[in-house]
């Protein structure tokens, strides 16, 4: 029998061939703003060092003919900025890292 954890509860289990050679589980970062779907970025509205607050407008992500508003999930500051106007990207990839303002 393994441990499998899932959400913080730990599971006895058999683990299967497919389970075992499966990417290991990483939690999101915090901070760390990626792209949901493949797209374009047609605009930035952030740049380093600056402040926001959860819901601020980050950057616009054209995809499927949509465009789609990035919104800051978390208040912070932004430690960097990985894309700019014209970037095509990919699923997953990180666009902006905020540093998570700290608790009151």
């Amino acid at each position: 029998m393994n441990e499998l954890n899932i959400d913080s509860f730990a599971y006895k289990t058999l683990h299967t061939r497919k389970f075992l050679m499966r990417k290991p589980y990483a939690p999101p970062a915090p901070g760390l703003v990626a792209a949901f779907i493949p797209g374009v970025i047609t605009e930035v509205f952030v740049s380093e060092g600056q402040t926001v607050k959860k819901g601020d407008k980050l950057v616009i992500l054209e995809a499927m003919k949509m465009l789609n508003e990035i919104m800051a999930p978390i208040d912070g500051t932004v430690k960097s900025v990985s894309v700019k106007s014209g970037d095509k990207v990919t699923k997953n990839q990180p666009l902006i890292e905020l540093e998570p303002a700290p608790a009151d």
